[in-house]
């Protein structure tokens, strides 16, 4: 995240004291407080909820842009680029126990739980009828009847979007590291619009669950899992795409350099995690 036209600082940059980390807790805070009231109908706990969320794109909004300010002035040194990678680094990691506890909660209901629940000792005396089939309407029966997705078509759509924007990424990558701005810009963008495109696909898909399927979110274990990884990974997908965005703009703008430019990088880093976590889920959820 180096400046673009101003020599790296040979000294280690300190940041002033900041008020944003505080701005964003509350702001976070009033979001939580704001959404519990709301599913729990306390009358104005909707609008705490939306003050909260706008309060913290405000504060990342001006966050981010003090720290693009700071690099673009030079004041950032190869240390602060070094600690900024570990920084990137780690907050993958923990996105990657994230999706791991999400993986591991369906391998547990699937490998332990279902054939646990229809051992004879248990069944025979509990759920006498109960089958260790994949997807499950549970012991008692009181789920709905819904079709599980399969993969055909639209999550092997996905696949080929999501695919598709890692070898543009990569191309951008590549064209900005050969200084060739304008190529690295329309292959960003690119990326950007194959990432749209699976957000869209992705909504149809999900219409087409509630609808045509009757697959929920209340569709027993094998629904709330479904939502929750496929859910969760969408929202990694939009703020990728949004991360993106930004750096798309900046690199309009004229920032970053062959040599210094990690913001692209740790977006690059970002978007390449989300397309190893889709092709994780594309063969456990919809295939097995």
């Amino acid at each position: 995240m180096a400046a673009s036209n101003t020599p790296q600082t040979p000294y280690y940059f300190v940041p002033n004291p900041s008020q944003y980390p505080i701005l964003a807790g509350l702001s976070l805070l009033s979001w939580a407080f704001g959404m519990a009231g709301w599913v729990n109908n306390i009358a104005m706990s909707q609008w705490l909820a939306l003050a909260g969320v706008m309060g913290l794109i405000l504060t990342l909004y001006f966050w981010f842009g003090q720290a693009i300010g700071e690099s673009e002035s030079g004041q950032y040194s190869k240390r602060v680029d070094v600690s900024y990678r570990w920084s990137m680094s780690w907050f993958i990691f923990s996105e990657v126990m994230f999706f791991a506890a999400f993986f591991g909660a369906l391998f547990y209901a699937r490998t332990v739980s279902l054939p646990w629940l229809a051992d004879p000792d248990y069944s025979g005396i509990l759920w006498p009828d109960f089958r260790a089939l994949w997807p499950t309407t549970g012991p008692q029966g009181n789920v709905e009847p819904f079709v599980a997705m399969g993969p055909f078509w639209l999550p092997t759509i996905n696949t080929a979007l999501l695919l598709s924007s890692g070898v543009t990424l990569t191309l951008s990558h590549h064209a900005l590291r050969n200084n060739k701005r304008k190529p690295a810009i329309l292959w960003l963008f690119a990326t950007i619009l194959l990432g749209a495109i699976f957000m869209c696909v992705q909504a149809y898909e999900y219409y087409h669950a509630y609808h045509e399927l009757n697959l929920k979110l209340s569709s027993g274990i094998y629904g709330s899992t479904f939502f929750m990884l496929t859910g969760f990974h969408g929202f990694h997908v939009t703020i990728g795409a949004i991360m993106l965005s930004v750096v798309l703009y900046r690199l309009i703008k004229g920032h970053f350099t062959p040599t210094q430019h990690f913001a692209f990088e740790g977006a690059a880093w970002y978007w390449h995690f989300v397309d190893v976590v889709w092709l994780g889920l594309y063969v456990v959820v919809y295939w097995m």
